[in-house]
This record gives structure tokens, C-alpha cells and sequence, in this order.
């Protein structure tokens, strides 16, 4: 069973920034595209941003595209998501998830995920 474990958030005013961590095991981490999806309050579960196995390929949401940037460290079995410029609607639980096999392209579904974790708040205040 892959574990995954994301981290960092909190309470940010609207126009900060925050890194929000995620780390994977049991399964070689360098196989997995990682991504990153949010749900807010009575909305759907939202892509956010992913990144292929290597790092070298990266999708993101219209919504954060511009302010966020999502990387990896394979030696670290860690991967990030750096979101600046915060806004009161980016305020949700992000969830981090593994695909196996890094498909291509990196997929932005959620039933594309096979690993999840158990999601980190995010609270941004006007």
C-alpha cells in the first residue's frame, strides 16, 4: 500500500504565500506522476497542478496558473506546491495524490489517481 502524507497548510491573508508538501512511499517515488487537487465546501473536487515522474512536465489550472509552481524531489520522495498571491477562493482541503506509472499526458482527473492522502486545510482570509 503507497502511503501519502501532504503538508503545510494554514491560515494565510489574501495576497500571501504558502508551500504546501507532500511525501509518497511504498512504491518507488521516481515511477509516480504527482498531483494536486483541492475541494472546497460544497464544491467539486478540483485539479490543481501535477508533475510527471522526472519533474520535467508540469499542468496546471487555468485558476493558478501564473502564481503556483509545482516540483519534486525524487531524492526526497517529496513533492511541492508553491502557491503565491493567495485569494479567499483558494481556500479548500488540498489533497495530494500519486498515479503509477507516471501516464502520459499527466493526467488532471481525480479517478486517474491511485493514491491519496488525507488532505491538508488551506484558509485564506480577505
Amino acid at each position: 500500500q503507497v502511503q501519502v502524507v501532504e503538508s503545510g497548510g494554514g491560515l494565510v491573508q489574501a495576497g500571501g504565500s504558502l508551500t504546501l508538501s507532500c511525501v509518497a512511499s511504498g512504491r518507488t517515488f521516481s515511477r509516480f506522476a504527482m498531483g494536486w487537487f483541492r475541494q472546497a465546501p460544497g464544491k467539486e473536487r478540483e485539479f490543481v497542478a501535477a508533475v510527471n515522474w522526472s519533474g520535467g512536465s508540469t499542468r496546471y489550472a487555468d485558476s493558478v496558473k501564473g502564481r503556483s509552481t509545482i516540483s519534486r524531489d525524487n531524492a526526497k520522495n517529496t513533492v511541492y506546491l508553491q502557491m503565491n498571491s493567495l485569494k479567499p477562493e483558494d481556500t479548500a482541503v488540498y489533497y495530494c495524490a500519486a498515479a503509477n506509472g507516471s501516464p502520459v499526458p499527466i493526467p488532471t482527473t481525480a479517478r486517474r489517481y491511485d493514491y491519496w492522502g488525507q488532505g491538508t486545510q488551506v484558509t485564506v482570509s480577505s
